[in-house]
């Protein structure tokens, strides 16, 4: 299938937008699709449902060895923030290749400048008590030490966790995922960890509505720990996305979020933030915690760090935690100098360009987009998000039951026509955009066109 595209109007990447020739994988795709099938482990996972061998990336778009153009609305799954090889966070890198790479956690100028700029960005009250530790290059690296931190610190050994939420894939952040597929063939996980209902007023947990409840999924957390046969003894942490990203794109809700923070920190107990996927802006705020009024004990970030997915992952954390000794957590790559000099760039690109302000624009631009989605299928039965992580969840309209071989089939018309979209939530049923936070408005137009397209497509291919 050839998509369809204007020719007329180039965008910023010099390609004239999205173009796809003939049927997927092409050849060259294919010969290199089927090397990688052969050496490598059974655990891959985006070639066998987007199937391309990508030659080379610029701005919102790469390209595959067969010429085809795609429109890259899964951006490294929320890490490449201004696109693909951005010249100025790429330059930055290029400057510090030259001059020092690998730094374990010694002090030099392109850190300090990381950390001044990082700690920067977190609303004013925060910064001058807060700490930062430089983790593994992944966001479980920094999920995994704030977890630890927080146990060093109070001496405690439980946690509370959210269902629905996801943490990622080492040993300790996968116990503190809700997803249980994941889980289930391995042994060995951490105990003591405790899920708690999330606030998914689409598709409540406790079957209520928004409108009529009280927040009582914060009412039952509260309760449990508080309640002398509660049977929770106090935690060492509650660990939350603000916004569930894997798990289906679902942002809390205010009061929720708020009541947490209220009964965590009048009990004593930390509460971790992970912003790894919401965080450096995705949300049109450099983090998503700054939207709902609060202030955590701990951050989590990675993914967006660099800008441009050059491996770096921190926690920032109130100092009342700091209570590591010497080497009590390390870890070899904790000292990427090219990542923060990258960094560093992108920082400065986000506030000269405004970029947050046009995460804000382009998610108006794009929600109206999705929400149109609703009057063209009755398979459509939720729109969400906050700014750029949106998700447009599929279920069966009689049975009200996942459509996830719906979601599936979008997805694979979306890529035929140049557009790559992530799927997530229960049963892979909620289609996702993660795209670059500064996309253009042509770009978002492209997409939502595409993404109509697929809809209508896929749902004639299933019938």
């Amino acid at each position: 299938m050839t998509a369809t595209i204007d020719h007329a109007a180039p965008t910023s990447s010099g390609y004239p937008g999205p173009y796809v020739s003939g049927t997927l994988p092409g050849p060259r795709s294919a010969e290199l699709l089927d090397r990688q099938a052969a050496r490598e482990s059974n655990s891959r996972s985006y070639p066998r449902k987007l199937p391309i061998a990508i030659r080379r990336g610029k701005g919102s778009y790469v390209e595959d060895l067969d010429g085809n153009v795609f429109l890259d609305f899964l951006s490294g799954a929320g890490v490449l923030s201004l696109g693909h090889n951005h010249p100025e966070p790429l330059a930055a890198a290029h400057r510090q290749l030259d001059e020092f790479v690998h730094g374990l956690d010694f002090p030099t100028p392109i850190k300090d400048e990381f950390t001044e700029l990082t700690i920067g960005m977190l609303p004013a009250p925060m910064r001058e008590r807060t700490r930062i530790h430089f983790c593994g290059p992944t966001g479980a690296n920094a999920v995994d030490a704030a977890l630890k931190l927080c146990k060093t610190a109070t001496g405690r050994e439980e946690i509370i966790t959210f269902q629905g939420g996801f943490h990622g894939a080492t040993m300790a952040a996968m116990s503190v995922t809700g997803l249980v597929e994941q889980k289930e063939p391995v042994r060995g996980r951490m105990p003591g960890v405790h899920f708690f209902p999330y606030s998914n007023c689409h598709s409540c947990p406790l079957g209520l509505k928004r409108e009529n409840c009280e927040v009582n999924c914060a009412t039952f957390l509260e309760r449990a720990l508080t309640d002398v046969n509660g049977g929770i003894t106090l935690p060492a942490a509650v660990i939350m996305e603000l916004v569930q990203g894997e798990g289906g794109v679902i942002p809390a809700d205010v009061e929720f979020v708020r009541r947490v923070r209220e009964v965590t920190k009048r009990l004593g107990i930390p509460m971790i933030v992970d912003e790894v996927q919401s965080g450096c802006g995705r949300t049109g705020t450099w983090f998503a915690f700054e939207q709902y009024g609060i202030e955590p004990d701990v951050v989590c970030a990675s993914k967006a760090l660099s800008g441009m997915g050059l491996p770096a992952a921190v926690i920032l954390y109130d100092e009342k935690l700091d209570a590591w000794a010497p080497g009590a957590h390390t870890g070899t790559f904790r000292g990427n100098q090219p990542a923060f000099a990258a960094a560093v760039a992108t920082m400065k690109v986000v506030e000269r360009d405004r970029v947050l302000e046009n995460v804000r624009a382009r998610a108006e631009q794009l929600m109206v987009h999705l929400q149109g989605l609703r009057g063209l299928s009755p398979y459509v039965a939720d729109v969400r998000g906050l700014g750029l992580m949106t998700g447009v969840e599929l279920n069966d309209p009689v049975t009200g039951r996942p459509a996830t071989q719906l979601a599936k089939r979008v997805q694979w018309e979306a890529v035929s026509r140049g557009l790559i979209l992530e799927l997530g939530g229960r049963d892979d049923c909620v289609v996702r955009m993660l795209p670059p936070l500064n996309c253009s408005e042509q770009e978002i137009d492209i997409a939502g066109r595409i993404l109509r397209e697929a809809l209508t497509a896929a749902e004639e291919a299933l019938r």
